[in-house]
C-alpha cells in the first residue's frame, strides 16, 4: 500500500461526465490498496472565464488584486465539490478541501502566490481511515490568515507536487489530454514519439522551454523534493512518461520544444561604454519585466552597441515603452520590437559529454534557409530565436537529423 497523489487538469474536467471518468480512475487506485489524495484544477475554461469577468468588472489588468483571487479560486472549488460527490455516488469515503482549510499558506504576491508552507494533519487523518482528500489546486491561504490566494497559470500542478512532499507520497500522477511527454509536439511534428521516461533537469527545461505538460515550478519542485512523477492521459489506459532521477545519456539529445510566448527587443546604436547594458536591464527590471535570450554586438565603422533579447509577448507593450522613456539619458538610434518569433530547444541530459550537437543544429537550420537571431545555452539544452514562420520547417528537420522518433526505442535497448 503506498500513498499516491492524483492531479486532474481542466481538459481532464470539462463537465460532469468527464469529473465522473477522473472518479473511475481514482476509484481503481483506491481498490488497488492505495491511499489516494486528489488533486484538482477548475473544469475545462473557467479560470478563463472567471479572469475575463475579473477584468470586465474592474476594467485593469491587475493580476495581483486580492479580490481577483477570491473570484478566480470558484473554479477549483466546484470541481473538487463534484469530484467528492462523484466519489461518494461510487460508494467511497471522500471530502473536499479548499486552500485554506488545509491550509496551504503561502507568500508574495496574489495572481503569483509562492507556498511557504502546507499543514498535513487534517489530510493524512483522512488518509488513514481510509478516505479520499480531494484538494481544490491552484489556491491557498495568505500567511497572515485574511485572504485567499492564487499560485499564478499552472498552480494545480504546482500544488499536487507539494502536496506530495507533504504528506511523503511514494507517487504522483499528472493526469491530462496527452498520454505522457513527447520528443516534439506531436501535432506539428507526424514522427514525434512517447518518451518512456526522463529525468528531472530534463522534465524541467522541457517544461520552461514550451513543453505544456506540466508547469515550469512544478517540474522544479519534483526535483527537489525527489517526488516521482508519471505524466499520463485521462483518456487512455497506456502507461505514460515517469519522471524521476535516472539519468539516460546514451542519446545527446532526448526531446525538441518550442515557445509562441518570447517576443524579441533590439536596442541599436548604443553608446558602447561600461554600464550600458545595466542601465537597459535595470530599467526593464525597475518595471518587473523579466529577460530571458541575450546577444550584445558592435558595429566597428561607428562604435557602437547593439543589444537584443526576449521578453515574454504579453510584456513586449511594456518593455518598449520602459525603454522609449530612457531614451534621452540612454541614447539610442532605433527600438525593434518582434513578436514574430519562435524559440527552439533541443534538450537531452547527455548533451555536455557529446560534441557536435550544437554544430549540427545550426547547419540543419542553415541548410533550410533559416536565420538564427539569438542563441542560448545551458548543460542540457540549446535554445534558438527563429522568424515564427520557420515553426514547422524547423521542427521537423530537426527531429529528423537527431532521430528523435526512435529515442524511445534506443532508451530502452
Amino acid at each position: 500500500m503506498a500513498r499516491v497523489v492524483q492531479k486532474f487538469g481542466g481538459s481532464s474536467l470539462r463537465d460532469l461526465s468527464y469529473i465522473r471518468r477522473a472518479a473511475q480512475i481514482v476509484a481503481r487506485r483506491w481498490h488497488s490498496g492505495d491511499d489516494v489524495l486528489v488533486v484538482v484544477s477548475a473544469m475545462g475554461d473557467r479560470t478563463d472565464l472567471l479572469s475575463s469577468l475579473a477584468l470586465t468588472a474592474y476594467k485593469h489588468s491587475d493580476d495581483e488584486n486580492a479580490e481577483s483571487d477570491v473570484l478566480l479560486s470558484i473554479g477549483e472549488q466546484e470541481s473538487a465539490s463534484l469530484m467528492a460527490l462523484s466519489l461518494q455516488s461510487l460508494g467511497l469515503s471522500a471530502r473536499s478541501f479548499m486552500g485554506w482549510q488545509i491550509p496551504i499558506e503561502t507568500i508574495g504576491v496574489h495572481g503569483k502566490a509562492r507556498v511557504k508552507r502546507i499543514g498535513t494533519s487534517m489530510l493524512v487523518d483522512t488518509l488513514d481511515h481510509r478516505g479520499i482528500a480531494v484538494c481544490a489546486g491552484f489556491q491557498g491561504l495568505m500567511v497572515r490568515g485574511d485572504r485567499i490566494s492564487t499560485l499564478g497559470r499552472g498552480g494545480s500542478d504546482t500544488s499536487a507536487v507539494l502536496l506530495a512532499a507533504s504528506i511523503d507520497a511514494q507517487l504522483c500522477e499528472i493526469f491530462t489530454d496527452v498520454e505522457g511527454v513527447y520528443t516534439s509536439d506531436p501535432r506539428l511534428v507526424a514522427s514525434a514519439r512517447k518518451l518512456s521516461s526522463i529525468n528531472y533537469e530534463e522534465m524541467l527545461e522541457i517544461a520552461s522551454l514550451g513543453g505544456r505538460v506540466l508547469e515550469t515550478r512544478a517540474a522544479a519542485a519534483a526535483m527537489r523534493y525527489k517526488i516521482p512523477l508519471h505524466i499520463r492521459s485521462t483518456f487512455s489506459s497506456n502507461e505514460g512518461t515517469e519522471v524521476g532521477e535516472g539519468i539516460m545519456e546514451e542519446r545527446a539529445v532526448t526531446a525538441l520544444t518550442h515557445s509562441e510566448s518570447d517576443a524579441k527587443i533590439a536596442v541599436l546604436g548604443l553608446d558602447n561604454q561600461p554600464g550600458i547594458a545595466s542601465k537597459i536591464f535595470g530599467q526593464l527590471a525597475s518595471n518587473g519585466i523579466s529577460v530571458d535570450m541575450i546577444v550584445q554586438g558592435m558595429t566597428q565603422d561607428e562604435g557602437k552597441a547593439h543589444i537584443a533579447f526576449t521578453v515574454l509577448k504579453t510584456d513586449i507593450s511594456r518593455a518598449c515603452a520602459a525603454l522609449e522613456s530612457i531614451r534621452e539619458s540612454t541614447p539610442y538610434q532605433e527600438l525593434r520590437c518582434d513578436d514574430n518569433v519562435i524559440k527552439l530547444s533541443l534538450i537531452g541530459a547527455g548533451m555536455n559529454s557529446s560534441a557536435g550537437v550544437a554544430a549540427r543544429m545550426f547547419t540543419t537550420l542553415a541548410e533550410k534557409g533559416i536565420n538564427i537571431q539569438i542563441i542560448a545555452t545551458s548543460e542540457i539544452k540549446i535554445s534558438v530565436l527563429i522568424s515564427a514562420d520557420y515553426l514547422e520547417l524547423a521542427l521537423r528537420s530537426l527531429h529528423g537529423v537527431f532521430d528523435l522518433s526512435n529515442a524511445v526505442e534506443d532508451l530502452k535497448q
